[in-house]
Parts: C-alpha cells; sequence; structure tokens
C-alpha cells in the first residue's frame, strides 16, 4: 500500500517510513527537502498520487500560539483536501496527551489541527469529514530532555518542572503504522510510556550520561500551564491506553553517544 508520510524526514516520521517499508509497503515522505510544502499545498497533489493512507507527523520548531496555529491549519487543511481528491481511505494524525489541560502556544496549534480532522474542516472537498480519521495522542519522548537540553547551549541548563510518561519515539511510529494500516477509530486511546517521571530528573539523568558538567536550574512554567505540567497536566487519563515498554533508562543505555545523531533524526 502507498502511504503518505507527512513530516517523513523528522525524528518520528523517520521511524514511520523504516517500519512502513519493512511491513511491505510504499512510505511517499511529504517535506520540503522532497518539494512538497504543506503549508502552501505546492507539490502535494503530485505526490499524493495513488496513496490510499496518511500519516501526519508534520511538526513546526515554535511555542508561539499564532505561528503553530497558522502552520498547523493550512497543512491541515490541505492534507485533508488533496486526500479526499485522491480518495484517500484514512488519515492519521500524531497529537499530544493533555492538549486542553496544559494549553502551551504550540498545544493550541495541535489542538487547532484535531479539530480540522475531526470537524472536517478542510476548504471544501473534504468537507463534513469526507476523509476517514484517526488521532493518536502520545506523551513526551524519551528524546525530549535531549531536546531541551541543546535548544540553549552553555554551561546552564534550564529544564521546565513538569511529570511526563515518557515513551519511546520508535514505538509511537510503529503503533501509528499499526493504526493507519487498520480501520479508522476516531480518537485513539492515548499512548503513553512504562512509567512516570520527572523532565528534570531525565535531564540530570541525561547529562551524566553524556558525561556533560552543566549546572541544572528547575523553573517551573508561568500561568496555569506551568501549574498543569507540575501537576501531571501531560500524564494520560486512566490507564486503558496503551503503553510502550521501553524505560527512558533503557533508552539512554541505547541511544546516548554514538546513537545521538540517529536521537536527533540526523
Amino acid at each position: 500500500m502507498r502511504v503518505a508520510v507527512a513530516g517523513g524526514t523528522g525524528l518520528v516520521g523517520g521511524y514511520v517510513v523504516q517500519e512502513l517499508t519493512a511491513a511491505g509497503h510504499e512510505p511517499v515522505v511529504l517535506a520540503r527537502s522532497r518539494g512538497v510544502d504543506l503549508v502552501t499545498g505546492a507539490g502535494l497533489d503530485a505526490a499524493m498520487a495513488g496513496v490510499e493512507a496518511v500519516v501526519d507527523v508534520s511538526n513546526l520548531d515554535t511555542t508561539r500560539a499564532r505561528t503553530a496555529i497558522a502552520f498547523f491549519e493550512s497543512a491541515g487543511r490541505h492534507l485533508l483536501d488533496a486526500g479526499a481528491r485522491v480518495g484517500v481511505r484514512h488519515h492519521v494524525v500524531l497529537s499530544i496527551v493533555g492538549l486542553e489541560r496544559v494549553g502551551l502556544g504550540y498545544y493550541q496549534g495541535k489542538l487547532r489541527q484535531e479539530e480540522i480532522v475531526v470537524k472536517g474542516e478542510a476548504g471544501g472537498t473534504a468537507e463534513g469529514g469526507a476523509v476517514p480519521w484517526t488521532v493518536l495522542r502520545a506523551t513526551q519522548f524519551h528524546e525530549f530532555p535531549l531536546q531541551v537540553l541543546d535548544q540553549v547551549p552553555g554551561p546552564l541548563a534550564v529544564v521546565p518542572r513538569m511529570r511526563t510518561q515518557p515513551v519511546a519515539a520508535r514505538e509511537v511510529a510503529r503503533h501509528l503504522v499499526e493504526l493507519v494500516l487498520g480501520p479508522p477509530r476516531g480518537m485513539a486511546p492515548e499512548l503513553a510510556g512504562p512509567q512516570v517521571e520527572e523532565l528534570v530528573d531525565m535531564t540530570r539523568r541525561l547529562l551524566r550520561a553524556r558525561g556533560q558538567r552543566r549546572l541544572l536550574l528547575p523553573v517551573k512554567m508561568p500561568g496555569r500551564a506551568g501549574t498543569a505540567m507540575v501537576e501531571g497536566g501531560n500524564l494520560p487519563t486512566g490507564s486503558a491506553g496503551p503503553r510502550g515498554s521501553q524505560t527512558f533508562d533503557e533508552w539512554l543505555a541505547e541511544h546516548v553517544g554514538q546513537g545521538e545523531r540517529e536521537v536527533r533524526g540526523e
């Protein structure tokens, strides 16, 4: 089966491409480096020819609500419209656990992305939810503290106080592939890792594993979002959803060091 992967050059997208290939399917990477601009729709129709399903793991690096909403709204509408034109049977979106409870700027963009899919708000051809869909909300990845550290290099590591139940990005990708190859499920059960962690503690263990000495400064994010992050707003509700098997310490042992380039998606 021919499956489009929006954001297929990123961390999770790269794993999705690998999993689809291993399962005997044909992934089609939708990314600017492959001549497809999700925001403008340029190159999208040509790339979507013959596609039967879509996995949307597109992303951008921003904390601003306006920027995130504009990106996910444009990309989501273009993907749904293009999918409707070629008769896509299943549109799967990766989202984040706790969007409403935490309410960060980036999360507001992801909420808008969900709304477009769930309510069928594409620009005409997909109106009314013509493309069957599944939304998978997952917790932060084991790679998250590495990304936090590398955002601000130097002797001081500023880390948000946050409770999370991290999951391996590869396991998220595997679950997305299982979903896209199956029937549409609407809002799928939330995916999380095997155990609850504190982001500050995860970052401290990562620094030790890398052999780095940096002053770690835990910071509570301002406002209701910061309170929600500290109190578990990013944790899954209930215990019914699927759980990854790899712990953060197991991920550290596997990836940190020679594997860090893979972790960053390089």
